[in-house]
This record gives structure tokens, C-alpha cells and sequence, in this order.
């Protein structure tokens, strides 16, 4: 008995005449998610890819859960491959089928004829297979309306398949399909959350983090490691840049009126960013700004933060509450190691009142005793770069 994975488009069936490079550019994902696992085949066909394992030991498990974390994907399933032959699919779906239906108690056959050229219709193969089905499964009823388990039979050019059900897959658009951008991660909450957005919208990613030893320790860049870990899970392989920032927050703190600290430090990481960014050939900045989240993230306070940058600056969770957040977090398995207390350079020199309604020009006078061009270039020449996933 032949077994494949067969995979759904998801919005890529609207992309019209780009349509085949989303689908090449998710393949090509696809290929290099399962790559390890074995030898296989991945071909296209009816907005439908199809994984065929060409080994006995293909781990389907594992390929599985690497596939729901590739974006791009709205359902998957494994499926077994039958002859284009009514006969032969009966013959196929007993054994196939019989591990979840021995344990089931209702079910129902659902047909798609994509083959017009195929003898019985839709309807009619719906009642053979489940005729057949009922025979061999005495436990089972037929419930049309709320089935515990529905067999799906398509019948397509070169071959027939019955699968059980779908899974969802990870939704989106295929990695690399909406161009680069560089996320700002810090070891908290949101920038990974923000970071897993993009992708899933995507978006090639670059990261950048900011560490200030002696205030922040080796224990803080590696828990960002190992949040990239997480989010490379579905991103691919992402490229980190870790820039020394003491000496400028230091600077800050030395020259600058308390309650500017955060926003000047906060619009030196934008100019130091896009600079890391224009090298990478990065169209935007990706941040994790909740609106009013923190006094840094006031609309007049993001005003003067975005003014220091000639990109745009990206911000999915920007109408997001903490929960929101928290969920996703969660759901991609980043929240624990978030909050992990070993805290980033945002923590460092917080002045006791924030300034919350700042304008342009009122941060432009406080930082002025601060030769901004030369802590920028000395920053991104000591930047040290790692591959994550």
C-alpha cells in the first residue's frame, strides 16, 4: 500500500500570474523543511502538492509536524495512493482506514471527481465506499451531519486517493515571497511574537539584538538564541546580528536628561538598525510595539522613535492587547524561555518618569551633546553575526 502527504494551497490560489512562484517558493521551503528526513519527491498539481516518500523508513510523524509549521499551507494530510479503479479503492480503504475506524462509532464518505472522465459519480462513490466501509466496521453508523471521523476519496488525472480528515496548516504566504525585513528582538514577549507574524506574512527574516555586558549577561544573547531557535522553526534559517550597546547607553546616560533615556536609546537602535538593514538589502524594520503598552510605546513617543529612520518600520502586534500576544506566544512555544528573568539592555538606566508625550524636536535638543554619527558606525562595525536554524 502506497502512502503520500498531499497539501493544500492556502490564499495562493489567488495570486494569479505570480501564482506559480508563491507555489515554487513554497516547495522549495517544503523541500528544505523535510530535508534529513529521507528521500522523497514534491510535485504540484491542481493546487495540491504532493510529498511521495522513495524510502521504506520515511519518519511520516516528523514530516508531518515540520509541515505545520511551513507557511503557505492551509491543510495537510496523509493519504493512501490508489489505482483509478472503483475496485481498488475498496479494496484499499479496509485496511487503510481500519486503525480509526475499529475505534469510531459514526462516519460519512465525501467524494471530489476532479476526473469527469472517471465512471461514477460523486454520489455514487460516496455510497459504494461506504457500503463497503459499513461491512467490514460493524461498529460504525453513518451520520452525515456531525460524523466523529469523514472519509474523503478524490479521484484526480493519474491516480485516486482516500485520506481521513485534514489538518490545518500554519496559513500564510511561502518565506521569501514579500521580501526581507530585520526584526529588533529583545529576550522578551513580543519581539518574537512580532517576528513570527512577519514571516507568516512572507517575510525573509534578519535579527538584531542589542547587548550591553557588563549590565546584561551571556545568559540574556543566548535565551535570544533561543528564541530565534523557536521562531526559525517556521521562518528558516535566520541571520542575527548581536551590536555592542554599552558604551552608547552609558553616553546616554552621561549627556542626556533622564527622562529622554529610553526614547534616545530607543531612536538609537532605529538609526543602527536600518543601517544593518540597507546592508542586508532589507526593505524594513520590524519591532514589537503594542500601542500604550509602556510609556515608550505612546503614539507621539513612536512618532519620534520612526523619525530617525528612512525605512518603514513594520509592527504587527501594534493593536494587539498582552493576551493576544501571550496566545501566539504560547502557540509557538516561546513563552517559557521569554520569561526566563535574564533581562535585556532595555532594562538598563530606566528613568524613574519616562517622558510619554516627547516631540521631535524636544529629543533632538536632548541628545544633542551625543556625536550620534560616530556610537552608529562604531556599532555596526563591531557587530558580530551568527546563523540561527
Amino acid at each position: 500500500m502506497k502512502e503520500i502527504i498531499l497539501i493544500k494551497n492556502g490564499e495562493l490560489v489567488l495570486k494569479g500570474l505570480n501564482r506559480n512562484n508563491f507555489e515554487d517558493t513554497l516547495i522549495k521551503n517544503i523541500k528544505k523543511s523535510l530535508s534529513g528526513l529521507g528521500k522523497f519527491s514534491v510535485k504540484k498539481a491542481q493546487s495540491t502538492i504532493f510529498i511521495e516518500p522513495l524510502e521504506e523508513n520515511f519518519d511520516f510523524d516528523l514530516a508531518l509536524n515540520k509541515i505545520s509549521k511551513v507557511f503557505g499551507i492551509a491543510a495537510f494530510q496523509r493519504a493512501c495512493v490508489c489505482e483509478k479503479d472503483l475496485n481498488n479503492i475498496l479494496e484499499n480503504s479496509v485496511p487503510y482506514l481500519s486503525n480509526i475506524l475499529s475505534n469510531a462509532k459514526t462516519f460519512k464518505v465525501e467524494a471530489k471527481r476532479a476526473d469527469k472522465r472517471f465512471p461514477f459519480k460523486s454520489p455514487e462513490i460516496c455510497m459504494e465506499v461506504g457500503g463497503h466501509l459499513l461491512k467490514h466496521f460493524p461498529n460504525l453508523k453513518v451520520d452525515v451531519h456531525n460524523p466523529e471521523v469523514t472519509v474523503f476519496v478524490e479521484i484526480r488525472d493519474y491516480n485516486a486517493y482516500i485520506r481521513c480528515g485534514k489538518i490545518n496548516g500554519a496559513g500564510g504566504l511561502p518565506v521569501g515571497t514579500a521580501g526581507r525585513a530585520a526584526i529588533l528582538i529583545s529576550g522578551g514577549i513580543d519581539s518574537p511574537v512580532a517576528a513570527w507574524c512577519m514571516a507568516k506574512r512572507g517575510l525573509e527574516l534578519n535579527a538584531i539584538h542589542f547587548a550591553s555586558p557588563p549590565y546584561t549577561s551571556p545568559r540574556a544573547e543566548q535565551k535570544v538564541k533561543n528564541l530565534l531557535e523557536k521562531v526559525a522553526e517556521y521562518s528558516g534559517t535566520i541571520r542575527l546580528g548581536i551590536v555592542p550597546f554599552t558604551e552608547i547607553q552609558e553616553q546616554i546616560a552621561k549627556n542626556c536628561p533622564e527622562d529622554y533615556f529610553t526614547l534616545i536609546m530607543r531612536r538609537m537602535m532605529m538609526r543602527i538598525s536600518e543601517k544593518i538593514a540597507r546592508q542586508r538589502n532589507c526593505l524594513a524594520l520590524i519591532t514589537g510595539e503594542s500601542l500604550g503598552q509602556v510609556a515608550s510605546q505612546t503614539l507621539p513617543a513612536l512618532v519620534v522613535t520612526d523619525s530617525v529612520a528612512n525605512i518603514p518600520t513594520l509592527r504587527p502586534l501594534i493593536g494587539m492587547d498582552k493576551e493576544e500576544i501571550v496566545n501566539i506566544s504560547r502557540k509557538i512555544d516561546a513563552f517559557e524561555i521569554s520569561i526566563m528573568p535574564y533581562e535585556d539592555c532595555c532594562t538598563v538606566f530606566t528613568p524613574k518618569h519616562p517622558k510619554t508625550k516627547p516631540t521631535i524636536e524636544q529629543c533632538v535638543l536632548a541628545e544633542q551633546n551625543l556625536n550620534i554619527e560616530e556610537l552608529v558606525n562604531s556599532a555596526v562595525e563591531q557587530t558580530v553575526y551568527s546563523y540561527i536554524g
